[in-house]
């Protein structure tokens, strides 16, 4: 496996995971194949693989790569379709394994035309499939000043997200916001004083590409279909790059675990509720050599859980 594309977290994600040689797995974010390469190495001759992406890209990368590999199964589209297809396939309460790399990859990151990151010139997209939905620039011109101010607080906790849309709604009506760059400059000229560690526009951007890709609402549907899907002893590992994403899996799982908090006077025997998943361990983060070869890692936090009888 190239290094250049060693995805965060691998070997934590393949402990974590306890492989079957002969076991059913699913990728809910195939990306540029990493994770998936590193389970089909270690898969039989029986055990198959299951993968969904959003951008046409991944699928096409994916044709190409594993070319004649028959026991990988690739599926166009966000995991939230997770438990149709795994319904179509007849793996409902057979899956070994499950694995959610939260966010966007590497390769969009790095490619300026898909308008993700403010360190590239490029047009204002931000789509994780571009042939869906609309893009980030036309979400900007249309959007009344509260929305883009509620969606800097609410996806990327953005303490300017007034003053930035403010200024946002004011410069389009002289001409777009279409690029990367631009928009940048303007959240860079609406934020007081200047944080050197991060670029003044890391939260705005997060928060415009969580919203137009519909990230949370998919994160907060995938995971009742993975209890679903899981088997007995069939573990779920996912990997977040922020404290949203992380919040909402630490919840589920816990939530999953001890049931419902109902009040303390209400007469409920703890007998009645049977657990569906369980924690396995503590947050995992990437150690210190992972994040000098890979300065991504170091947000990712993974959280393991196992799927009850």
């Amino acid at each position: 496996m190239s290094e250049l594309h060693r995805p965060v977290l691998l070997d934590q994600v393949l402990d974590a995971l306890k492989i079957k040689s002969d076991g059913l797995y699913i990728d809910g974010t195939f990306g540029r194949g990493g994770h998936s390469a590193a389970l089909l190495e270690r898969l039989g001759g029986q055990g198959q693989l299951l993968a969904f992406d959003k951008d046409p890209d991944a699928l096409e990368f994916a044709a190409d790569r594993f070319r004649g590999e028959s026991r990988l199964i690739m599926r166009h589209g966000s995991f939230g379709n997770l438990g149709t297809v795994v319904s179509e396939l007849g793996w409902q309460g057979k899956v070994d394994g499950v694995l959610l790399d939260l966010g966007v990859s590497s390769p969009q990151l790095d490619d300026a035309e898909r308008g993700f990151s403010f360190l590239n010139e490029g047009p204002l997209d931000m789509r994780m499939n571009p042939q869906a939905g609309i893009s980030a620039s036309e979400w900007l011109a249309a959007a009344s000043e509260r929305d883009i101010a509620d969606v800097l607080w609410r996806y990327g906790e953005e303490r300017c997200s007034r003053r930035i849309a403010r200024s946002i709604v004011a410069i389009r009506g002289e001409s777009p916001i279409t690029t990367t760059s631009r928009l940048a400059r303007l959240i860079a000229a609406a934020v007081p004083g200047r944080d050197f560690k991060k670029h003044p526009a890391t939260r705005s951007f997060q928060a415009i590409r969580i919203f137009i890709n519909h990230e949370l609402e998919e994160l907060q549907s995938v995971l009742p279909q993975v209890v679903e899907a899981l088997a007995p002893g069939g573990r779920l590992a996912v990997i977040s790059f922020h404290s949203l994403e992380d919040r909402i899996v630490k919840r589920f799982i816990r939530d999953q675990y001890r049931g419902p908090q109902l009040p303390p006077d209400l007469p409920v025997m703890p007998a009645e509720y049977m657990p569906r998943l369980k924690p396995v361990g503590k947050q995992i983060r990437a150690d210190r050599i992972e994040v000098q070869n890979n300065p991504r890692a170091r947000s990712a936090v993974l959280r393991v859980a196992e799927r009850l009888a």
